[in-house]
């Protein structure tokens, strides 16, 4: 069907995607403060170059260990990868959480290993749609509150630049992430943010054969964790006199600006890289909030 009111139907789930990269945006947004309290920044000089060096190295380790390990048909090596990425993201959102409690003062740490642990266990025995993306957007969120307050907001830009470029390379012409993710999704980890397209979906139960179409739009968990390190970064290190909420703002509309492009060139039928559109989106709309507050990112 081609009516418009088939059109606008099938661009509904442009709602709650945004709705989840928001989600994570502002979560990250809470959780930066505790975090950054407690001592969790990841470099202690966070204007250095080569802390982006760092990253992206084990981006890339990463990507060619589950490439080798999807090729050797080794699922229970990036299944245990996943969920151990996991429980560490939710132990530091917990704690940080817990900080805030009073009356946990003392026992953050081992509450939040115990919780942690019962929330991996229910997610790894029943990874349903509706627990994957709760768990995405702490894990999400949580994530992109260590790295942003780790890294400045020049370092940022040039990590996401790098990512942009990596992205367009990995998807456009060695086609390897697309492998990853079609790898990933076969084995049900909860990696990537899933959008029913009815009420009767069932993440568990999808059994999609070859050239049919899926019952769920996907993200991954990436698509939303990496412009908002540029977010978290302009909430911590840029200071003026105006304050730093034009620069934040303008980085969260820049970010869903590139999201909406790249949702409809999605809904076109083609694999698209997200960063390339979602990044550029981020830093443009950061450096207008930067140029309307008079702020120095310097």
């Amino acid at each position: 069907m081609h009516s418009s009111e088939r059109s606008i139907k099938d661009y509904l789930p442009i709602l709650p995607m945004g709705g989840l990269i928001i989600t994570v945006q502002v979560l990250a947004l809470f959780l930066s403060t505790p975090m950054e309290v407690s001592g969790m920044k990841t470099f202690e000089d966070p204007t250095q170059l080569s802390n982006v060096i760092y990253y992206m190295g084990l981006i890339l380790v990463f990507t060619l260990f589950v490439l080798i390990a999807i090729k050797k048909k080794m699922k229970f090596i990036i299944s245990f990868l996943i969920y151990f990425a996991i429980i560490s993201t939710l132990y530091y959102v917990f704690y940080a959480l817990f900080t805030l409690l009073p009356p946990l003062s003392g026992f953050e740490a081992i509450v939040s290993i115990l919780v942690s642990v019962g929330v991996t266990v229910l997610l790894y025995k029943y990874p349903e749609w509706y627990l994957i993306d709760l768990v995405g957007v702490c894990t999400a969120g949580g994530v992109s509150a260590l790295i942003g307050i780790s890294l400045s907001v020049i370092p940022v830009v040039f990590l996401l630049m790098l990512l942009a470029i990596y992205d367009a390379i990995s998807v456009y012409r060695t086609k390897h992430m697309i492998t990853i993710a079609e790898g990933i999704m076969d084995l049900k980890l909860p990696i990537l943010f899933v959008i029913p397209k009815h009420s009767k979906y069932s993440f568990l139960q999808e059994k999609v054969k070859k050239g049919e179409e899926r019952e769920a739009f996907f993200m991954g968990f990436g698509d939303a964790i990496m412009p908002t390190l540029l977010v978290v970064s302009a909430s911590i290190f840029i200071h003026t006199t105006g304050g730093n909420t034009y620069p934040v703002l303008g980085a969260m509309l820049g970010t869903l600006a590139g999201f909406v492009v790249l949702f409809v060139l999605v809904m076109k039928g083609k694999p698209q890289a997200g960063l390339p559109f979602l990044n550029s989106g981020v830093i443009l709309g950061f450096f207008i909030g930067v140029l309307l507050s008079g702020a120095s990112i310097t």
